[in-house]
C-alpha cells in the first residue's frame, strides 16, 4: 500500500491510497479459498469447484465484498500511518478499481486539530470541604425524631384533637345501601393530615375512645367502583382508642430503629450524610470552575463540520427563523463546547484515562437507584438504547479526567462551615448563566472521532455501483 498526503488546507487533507494489483489479487484468492469450502454446485465435491467456475458464477459479489474489507482495513491504517485523526466521518472517492485490477482511491478527511494541554496543570480552582458542626448534626437528628410516628395511650374519656392518632373500624353506605370495598378494620388516621378522604380528618376531632361517629365524605375520582365516584358517603365510625403524639427520645435504642449501631454511630452517619449533601454540589463548583478556565485555552482551528452538528444539536426543536436569530450565539457556544471537549479528550489520552466495564455498569446501577419504584423501567432503557449507555460512558469519562485535573492542578483548598457552603452555592446559582442548556458531557464529541477510524467505508463516494449481493453460501 503506497499513501501520499495531497491537498493540505488547513484541517482538510485528501490521502491518495494505492494498492497494486497483485496485492489486490491476493486477496481475491484468499476470499476464493474462504468460501469454496462451503459452496455447493452440481457436479462437484465440496471444496473442490475450480477457482473459475467461482469466478464465474460469483466474481461480482465476492469482488464487493474484498473492496469493502480492503477500503475498510486500508482507509483506517492510512490515517492511523499518518497520525490523523478525522472529525468526522472521511469520505472515499474510488478512482480505479475492478477484478484484476489496481486500486486507487482518495480518502477526504477533516481532521481534529493537535491540542496542547500542557498548561492544564496551571489551571487554579476552589476545592471545598465542610465543616459539620455538631450543632448541625444534632439539629438534623432532632428533625428526624421529630418525623418519627410515636404515640402513646391516653384515658378512655380524653377527647381526639389534630395531630393524634385515631384508631377505628368503619362501615360506609351509599343511599343507605352497602359497597364493595365499605369496611375497614383498625384503620389509624393522624387526624390533620387529611390522608384518608377530604374532609373526613375534621369531622373525628372531639371523638373519644368507644364513640361511634357518623362521618359524610364523598368518594374520589380514583375509587374502584366507578359508578360511585363522587358520591356522597355515610361512615359509621366505631372509635377503638385515641393516642396522643409523644416525644421520641433520642438514645440508643433510637439509632438503632434507624438501622445505626448506636447513637454514637448515628451522628457519624448523619455527619457525613449533611457533608456528602454539600459534596457533590461544590465538587460541581469546582469542575464548573476548570470549564471555565479550559474555555480560555486557544486552538488555532475547530473543524467547521463539527461546529455544525453542534449547532443542529443546539437547534433541536426551534423553528427555522428562530435558528437564523440565533446562529451566531449557537456557534459560539458549540465552538466553546467542542473545544473543552477536544482538550479534556487528548488530556484523557495522555494520561490513560479509561472507563471500564465494572465502573459502567456502576454507574448504570446509581442512575437505577435514583429512581425508586422505576427500577425495571430505567434498565429496560439501557438495555434498549445503547446511545444512552454511550453518553453515560463520556460522562463518567469526563468525570474521572475531571478528578485527574483536580490532582494535578493547582487546588486552594477550602474548610468551610455549612453556613457558608449555602452561601457560596446560592451566589453561584444567582451568578448569570447561558441560555443555552448545558450537554451532559462535553468529552463526547471528541470521543466519537475514534469510532470513525473504523467507518470509513459506511459513506464512500463512488462513480460506480458496487451493490452486488454478499456470496451466497447455499
Amino acid at each position: 500500500m503506497k499513501v501520499t498526503v495531497e491537498n493540505k488546507k488547513g484541517l482538510n487533507k485528501d490521502l491518495k491510497v494505492f494498492i497494486d494489483k497483485k496485492t489486490m489479487n491476493s486477496y481475491m484468492d484468499e476470499k476464493y479459498d474462504e468460501i469454496k469450502g462451503t459452496v455447493n454446485l452440481k457436479g462437484f465435491r465440496p471444496g473442490k469447484v475450480p477457482k473459475e467456475i467461482l469466478k464465474r458464477q460469483f466474481g461480482k459479489a465476492v469482488f464487493s465484498e474484498v473492496l469493502d474489507k480492503v477500503l475498510k482495513d486500508t482507509s483506517t491504517k492510512a490515517l492511523e500511518e499518518n497520525k490523523i485523526k478525522p472529525a468526522g466521518q472521511p469520505k472515499l472517492d474510488l478512482k480505479t478499481y475492478g477484478e484484476d485490477k489496481e486500486l486507487e482511491y482518495t480518502i477526504s478527511v477533516t481532521e481534529l486539530p493537535k491540542v496542547n494541554v500542557k498548561s492544564i496543570i496551571d489551571i487554579k480552582f476552589d476545592q471545598y470541604t465542610v465543616k459539620i458542626d455538631q450543632s448541625e448534626t444534632d439539629k438534623r437528628i432532632k428533625e428526624i425524631a421529630k418525623n418519627q410516628p410515636n404515640f402513646k395511650d391516653v384515658s378512655a374519656d380524653t377527647k381526639a384533637s389534630e395531630g393524634d392518632l385515631v384508631i377505628l373500624d368503619y362501615n360506609a353506605t351509599v343511599d343507605d345501601k352497602p359497597f364493595k370495598g365499605n369496611e375497614g378494620k383498625n384503620t389509624q388516621l393522624t387526624l390533620g393530615k387529611d390522608l384518608f378522604l377530604k374532609g373526613f380528618d375534621k369531622q373525628l376531632i372531639g371523638v373519644k375512645k368507644n364513640d361511634i361517629k357518623i362521618v359524610d365524605a364523598t368518594l374520589p375520582e380514583n375509587f374502584p367502583e366507578k359508578d360511585l365516584v363522587n358520591k356522597k358517603a355515610k361512615f359509621s365510625c366505631k372509635i377503638i382508642s385515641v393516642k396522643k403524639p409523644a416525644e421520641v427520645k433520642i438514645d440508643d435504642d433510637f439509632a438503632k430503629n434507624l438501622g445505626a449501631k448506636d447513637l454514637e454511630d448515628l451522628k457519624k452517619l448523619i455527619s457525613n450524610q449533611i457533608n456528602d449533601e454539600f459534596k457533590n454540589s461544590l465538587d460541581r463548583l469546582s469542575k464548573n470552575q476548570i470549564l471555565k478556565e479550559i474555555e480560555k485555552f486557544k486552538i488555532d482551528q475547530i473543524p467547521e463540520n463539527l461546529v455544525e452538528d453542534e449547532v443542529k444539536i443546539l437547534s433541536q426543536g426551534m423553528s427555522d427563523e428562530d435558528v437564523k436569530k440565533s446562529k451566531s450565539n449557537f456557534e459560539e457556544v458549540a465552538k466553546k463546547r467542542i473545544k473543552v471537549g477536544l482538550i479534556l479528550n487528548e488530556f484523557g489520552e495522555q494520561n490513560k484515562v479509561k472507563v471500564t466495564e465494572q465502573e459502567l455498569q456502576a454507574e448504570i446501577q446509581k442512575q437505577i437507584r435514583m429512581m425508586r419504584g422505576q427500577e425495571k423501567m430505567v434498565m429496560d432503557f439501557y438495555q434498549k438504547n445503547p446511545s444512552a449507555v454511550a453518553s453515560l460512558r463520556g460522562t463518567v469519562y469526563e468525570d474521572k479526567i475531571i478528578n485527574v485535573i483536580k490532582d494535578k492542578a493547582k487546588a486552594n483548598k477550602k474548610e468551610v462551615s455549612k453556613n457558608e457552603a449555602e452561601k457560596i452555592l446560592k451566589e453561584s446559582q444567582n451568578q448569570t448563566k447561558e441560555k443555552i442548556p448545558e450537554k451532559k458531557s462535553v468529552t463526547k464529541i471528541p470521543s466519537k472521532s475514534k469510532k470513525l477510524l473504523n467507518k470509513t467505508t459506511t459513506k464512500k463516494t463512488t462513480k460506480t455501483k458496487s451493490s452486488a449481493k454478499k456470496v451466497s453460501k447455499k
